[in-house]
Parts: structure tokens; C-alpha cells; sequence
């Protein structure tokens, strides 16, 4: 049970110094931000699936089976996004 608790300590931590510095990073570094978060969670999904390859118990396999879909769906969603944002900063000018 000991276990839970300093598992549970360290995710309110990382929650809470994630949403501190994600706070007051200016605006301008949000786009830079948002692609080393992307490469985060591509190292997160391998992570996952390791893990899931490695569940016991049909709870386990669940559980593993939406966080790695969750996962993908974030890093997917995070590209789209980056890639919008880079779109506002190109010139508006047609080549000719």
C-alpha cells in the first residue's frame, strides 16, 4: 500500500511542477514547446506499449490498451496543431 502512496506523491509533483512552468513560458515558445512535448510523448507511447505488452490481467490489457490510444491520439493532435501554428507565421504573399 506504501507503494501507492509514493506512487501518488510523485504524480501530484510532476502535475503540479508541469502546470508551473507550462504557465509561464511566453507566448512566443509555445510552438517550440508544443514539439519537444510531441517528442515526449513519442517516447511515452513506446513506454506504453512496452508496458502493455507485458499486462497479465484483462484490467491490466484494458487500462494499457486506452492509455496508449489516449497517447497517440495526444502526440497525433499535437502535430496538427504545431503544424497549424507554423502555418501563421509563412508569408501570405503568392508566389509568382
Amino acid at each position: 500500500m506504501i507503494d501507492g502512496f509514493v506512487a501518488l506523491y510523485i504524480f501530484m509533483l510532476a502535475a503540479f511542477t508541469g502546470y508551473e512552468i507550462i504557465g509561464r513560458v511566453p507566448v512566443i515558445l509555445h510552438t517550440p514547446l508544443m514539439s519537444g512535448s510531441n517528442f515526449v510523448h513519442g517516447i511515452v507511447m513506446v513506454g506504453a506499449m512496452i508496458v502493455l505488452a507485458h499486462a497479465d490481467t484483462t484490467l491490466e490489457k484494458v487500462i494499457g490498451f486506452i492509455g496508449v490510444l489516449l497517447g497517440a491520439g495526444n502526440a497525433a493532435g499535437g502535430y496538427v496543431v504545431t503544424e497549424r501554428m507554423l502555418e501563421m507565421f509563412k508569408s501570405s504573399k503568392k508566389g509568382g
